[in-house]
């Protein structure tokens, strides 16, 4: 059976170092040519389907490495759970809309309360791993989040990790008082706010953090922060805001640092060689929701390589198109959610970028009135989003309907 040849023409090409004019060939699920050039020659290639992306760019599809959009589609409120295959389905169709190609589901190993309990965190696990290999439209990961004040956690966690459970993981603490909750009251506000419960529950749920945080048996995690390395399971840390916190994720061989508090810390990561993650919204809303460090000011001073979408999928691709605006190049804005988050999760020899034998995971962006917006979005060849929109914008209304 001969393999589906597709030619994308008319397309501003965005490699990792330029853009160019140009076609891309694709066969069966990979990238076979990329030209720069003008229309296609296809003599060779009988049945190949022409998409014309009416000089549109054409990019890598994004890779989001954290999000926890996942639980809210699983709890939009507080006590309201809905089914996890239908979270799973309805909110793949959300991603593809929003460019995302690979997605880092991001589930927290801890002793909260809803999606966060213990329980549901695993059933969570075991059906996205189902899910996605009866059927999805792009490529899920499993980005397990282990709340290192769980010391109860860490058996599990070894055993997610043995059983290559996960794709990816980090360690975080939110124990009041340093970190993102320096200010122990508005912790207290976002854990009622966010499930729902009492204040004496959130104070006892505090004080046994405190309690734990130093029972905390770094050795252990180091141990299998290293087992899980050798299972291609990489790691970060989560909400850095000193150097010493750079230190253990390097005593861990870690990868990534999530987040960081202060550009000092950002700094200090990016100078040893570890890969910074900052978030769309934060650059969308140019400052931190936790009134942190601005992701801007990372990314200019070169303290940041990496932009997930913490929160808000549909905040990546405005994001990206953003940086420009803030002098940054268009190639380095994208490489922060294509090719970097794939260095960092040693996936780059497969996708995040556009070359010769990667996987056709790739997005067509149309430029309207400086804002960008999706056309078409392919996983492995296959379109999973499309719209045609653009060629009916010029219409009136009332000739449409």
């Amino acid at each position: 059976m001969s393999k589906k040849k597709i030619c994308i023409f008319n397309a501003q090409i965005i490699l990792p170092d330029k853009v160019v004019k140009g076609h891309i060939l694709i066969e069966g699920n990979r990238i076979s040519e990329v030209v720069e050039s003008g229309f296609p020659r296809v003599k060779g290639y009988p049945d190949i389907a022409m998409i014309d992306a009416e000089g549109s760019y054409v990019m890598p599809g994004i890779i989001d490495l954290h999000s926890d959009a996942i639980e809210k589609e699983l709890q939009p409120r507080p006590n309201t759970m809905f089914p996890i295959n239908m979270a799973f389905y309805e909110l793949e169709k959300k991603l593809a809309v929003s460019g995302i190609t690979t997605m880092y589901h991001s589930l927290t190993l801890s002793d909260e309360w809803g999606v966060r309990n213990i329980d549901m965190v695993i059933s969570i696990i075991n059906s996205i791993n189902r899910l996605k290999q009866s059927r999805s439209m792009i490529n899920h990961k499993i980005h397990l989040r282990y709340e290192l004040t769980f010391l109860a956690g860490v058996g599990v966690l070894e055993g997610l990790i043995r059983d290559k459970s996960i794709d990816f993981m980090s360690y975080m603490d939110h124990t009041p008082g340093q970190g993102q909750f320096k200010d122990a009251e508005a912790l207290r506000n976002f854990t009622i706010q966010q499930h729902g419960i009492k204040n004496q529950e959130v104070e006892d749920f505090m004080d046994k953090t405190i309690e734990n945080q130093a029972r905390i048996d770094w050795f252990r995690l180091i141990g299998l922060a290293k087992i899980a390395k050798t299972k291609g399971i990489r790691l970060a840390s989560h909400d850095d805001d000193t150097r010493e916190k750079i230190d253990t994720l390097l005593a861990c061989e870690g990868m990534v640092s999530e987040f960081p508090i202060n550009l000092e810390t950002a700094v200090y990561a990016r100078s040893n060689g570890i890969h910074v993650c900052v978030g769309a919204p934060n650059i969308i809303r140019g400052k931190s929701h936790s009134n942190n460090m601005r992701a801007i000011d990372a990314i200019k001073n070169n303290a940041a390589d990496i932009i997930c979408s913490d929160y808000l999928p549909s905040a990546m691709l405005p994001a990206v198109f953003h940086l420009p605006k803030e002098g940054i190049n268009l190639t380095e804005a994208v490489k922060m959610v294509t090719l970097n988050p794939a260095k960092a999760l040693e996936i780059d020899s497969i996708v995040g970028s556009i070359e010769v034998g990667k996987c056709a995971d790739l997005i067509i962006v149309e430029m309207h009135q400086d804002y960008p917006l999706l056309r078409k979005t392919m996983v492995g060849g296959n379109t999973v989003f499309q719209s045609d929109f653009q060629a009916l914008h010029s219409e009136k209304v009332e000739n449409i309907c």
